[in-house]
């Protein structure tokens, strides 16, 4: 996710008739292509989850994953004034705080066992025909991938930020390049890991500031998308340790979940060990947008869900029902002071999601005040959960202690509604 996120992401649908459904009682490297693992890997210092990788199919292990939390805007964050600069700076440069191993520890302490760490490699990487990634870059992002593996949690790595990968034709030949550069680093680096690490080749390749940025791309880009998730896997198997069997998420254009971008997304032939990638934050108009007036959501009248279910099915369809497994590998609704209609969002997300098995990982990017992105749950500075009702909803939810029709048959909301939208009404008025 990009610290100004899309402006048209996902389905837009149900949320715009909250007025009116509330009326009617409530009917979103050379480092090298040659450099061998031996050289870079990290085998003389054992860890948690190094060793042995268990030959299961993505499906299968997607199975073992609950519910998960991204260390956004943290080791993705920094600029151009970053290149060079100690990971310290570049892990601080967007107002979080550095991570530590006690952060993640509550992460795992609250219920969740997937963490996705979102990382650019720009700033910590040479410049051409190596692009060599620094050293003391790789060992901070290692000891951040430890203390998830530590607490016994799949833990996600991709890159994240980068921007020389747009896919477009004229800019193929030099993206691939220099991707089968930086994941022959990552991937030789990491390669004693066991199926708890997961590598996530791209995060939402577009073409930014385009007129299709958002909107699913077009033939041509998609195209491009689906050759540099090809040449993300065939780097990746090509290296040695347990690097034939990682698993390993690709995303269409942009990560999209329009149907046009998953339907063209071409997963590569005969490898059982891949994820489909897909962010979501949808409906967008609760979800996403910046605008507080589509602030409430409720699973008991129809229109509000539409948007959730509509892409279950399309995931079911596509992916699920031809044995493909996906991740929602971000998602998450902004704050808007809403906390209670976030948790009944939450439940209903994850528990839709669940009954195609599809687990999803929420976007923290670590933001409580001001009129950004909101997207922060858990206050990394004080150890402590910000919205708790959100959080729980996301476990309970996780955990399957709620089915869609319960949740749409739960009208124990509606007395607060009218309650809140009477108060929004009153404040108005004065």
């Amino acid at each position: 996710m990009f610290s100004f996120k899309k402006a048209a992401a996902g389905v837009l649908s149900c949320t715009m008739l909250l007025g009116s459904l509330v009326i009617s009682g409530c009917s979103n490297s050379e480092t090298s292509g040659t450099q061998s693992g031996s050289d870079t890997s990290t085998d003389e210092v054992i860890t948690a989850h190094q060793g042995e990788i268990k030959d299961i199919s993505s499906t299968e292990l997607v199975k073992d994953m609950k519910i998960g939390w991204s260390l956004g805007n943290t080791l993705d964050g920094g600029g151009q004034s970053s290149k060079g600069s100690s990971p310290e700076t570049i892990e601080r440069a967007w107002g979080n705080p550095v991570t530590t191993k006690e952060m993640i520890d509550e992460i795992k302490k609250a219920g969740f066992n997937v963490l996705r760490v979102p990382t650019t490699w720009d700033w910590s990487t040479g410049e051409a025909p190596e692009y060599k990634i620094s050293d003391e870059w790789l060992a901070r992002v290692k000891e951040v991938v430890d203390y998830g593996m530590e607490n016994d949690m799949y833990v996600i790595l991709n890159i994240h930020h980068e921007t020389w990968h747009y896919p477009t034709e004229d800019n193929y030949e030099a993206a691939s390049d220099r991707l089968k550069k930086v994941w022959t680093q990552i991937g030789n680096y990491f390669e004693n890991y066991d199926e708890h690490l997961i590598f996530e080749g791209l995060n939402e390749p577009r073409v930014i500031g385009s007129d299709e940025e958002w909107v699913g791309g077009s033939d041509a880009t998609r195209e491009v998308v689906n050759k540099l998730d090809a040449d993300f896997v065939s780097t990746i198997r090509s290296l040695g340790g347990n690097n034939k069997l990682r698993h390993l998420m690709i995303p269409g254009y942009a990560a999209s979940s329009s149907e046009v971008a998953l339907k063209a997304l071409k997963i590569p032939e005969n490898d059982d060990k891949l994820i489909v990638s897909v962010h979501a934050y949808i409906p967008y108009n609760f979800a996403l947008a910046e605008s507080k007036q589509a602030n409430k959501w409720i699973a008991c009248k129809g229109g509000f869900t539409t948007d959730i279910d509509n892409l279950a099915d399309l995931l079911k369809a596509t992916f699920i029902d031809k044995g493909q497994a996906v991740i929602i590998g971000e998602f998450g609704a902004r704050s808007k002071d809403n906390e209670k209609y976030r948790a009944e969002w939450a439940k209903y997300y994850i528990t839709k999601m669940n009954t195609i098995g599809v687990p999803c990982v929420w976007w923290d990017n670590g933001a409580f005040t001001g009129n950004g992105e909101l997207f922060g749950l858990f206050d990394r500075r004080n150890l402590e959960w910000r919205f708790p009702l959100v959080k729980d909803a996301l476990i309970s939810a996780s955990n399957g202690e709620y089915t869609v029709d319960g949740l749409k048959s739960d009208k124990s909301i509606l007395d607060e509604l009218k309650n809140d939208m009477a108060e929004s009404k009153n404040s108005s008025d004065e």
